[in-house]
């Protein structure tokens, strides 16, 4: 909105009605204008980067949301420090739905994570569960585009877990989760490995909920993740099938953080946990 005066000196204020401008879109623009800035055309880069053309094109266009290390590459070609990385983890955001976006915020952000989930989280996934899970059988060529996108996204989310400094983390996850693979063999072998992995980290503690424990007051929400920020504030959020919740009142957070206590203390201990889940490789591979 802007204010000016007319030849009269009456004031005119015109509205006017830009549409929005989407953080895949910058980022798509950014791409081209260095493109072009650097001489290149979409074959010429092609061939450089050994990406190709076609591909290259989409994500100019916004029609496509790459990898993080695609980015990483198209910056140390371009010598413009991260730039496009910057750009990219603003227009990842934008490949989850829009009820997801608060969370996906305050999840990036966030110094202390709690989690509950039955299955695999999507914060521990490797690219090729993450692939496998989010294709699932029917799925076709046509859908192919689209999956890459959800699995960037996801693997985009795990990037707060290494930033420095590090939130400290706390996953408790299902037995169910380590007796019912959801891929191949070798893919799930790799999954298991990656968690082993993970739980060893100094600022991640991973927790094998057993059958033992039997049944819970979270069994009927899904999954469970407790946020806290910098400042202090905290929201709890829960998921199922087909809806997600996001609670700020304080009430509700410390009805969930009670919850997730219980569970904690009913789930193995950190060190039991990876010899539960070493145990699995073993059976794996035997």
């Amino acid at each position: 909105m802007s204010g000016d005066l007319d030849k009269r000196g009456a004031n005119v204020t015109e509205v006017v009605d830009e549409p929005r401008v989407s953080g895949r879109d910058v980022l798509g623009r950014t791409l081209k204008y260095l493109r072009e800035k650097a001489g290149r055309s979409l074959g010429q880069l092609s061939e450089e980067t050994g990406y190709d053309k076609s591909y290259l094109y989409r994500l100019e266009t916004g029609e496509r949301l790459s990898k993080m290390t695609v980015m990483e590459d198209l910056d140390s070609y371009y010598g413009c420090g991260d730039l496009l990385v910057s750009h990219w983890k603003i227009a990842r955001i934008e490949a989850f739905k829009d009820k997801y976006k608060e969370y996906m915020r305050l999840e990036a952000a966030a110094r202390v994570m709690r989690v509950y989930t039955p299955d695999v989280p999507g914060l521990l996934q490797t690219e090729e569960f993450a692939r496998e899970v989010l294709s699932g059988p029917g799925t076709t060529d046509q859908d192919a585009e689209a999956i890459e996108e959800q699995v960037a996204a996801r693997l985009g989310r795990q990037l707060p877990l290494r930033r420095n400094p590090a939130p400290s983390v706390r996953f408790i996850i299902d037995e169910l989760a380590f007796r019912r693979p959801s891929a191949s063999p070798e893919t799930w072998e790799g999954q298991l490995r990656h968690i082993e992995v993970v739980a060893q980290w100094p600022n991640t503690v991973v927790q094998v909920l057993p059958f033992s424990a039997d049944i819970h007051e979270l069994m009927r929400k899904g999954s469970l993740t407790l946020l806290w920020q910098e400042d202090g504030s905290a929201v709890a959020y829960t998921e199922g099938d087909s809806s997600g919740l996001l609670m700020d009142d304080p009430e509700d957070v410390l009805r969930h953080r009670l919850s997730y206590d219980r569970l904690r203390d009913l789930a193995l201990s950190p060190s039991d946990s990876l010899a539960f889940i070493r145990d699995v490789l073993e059976e794996l591979g035997s």
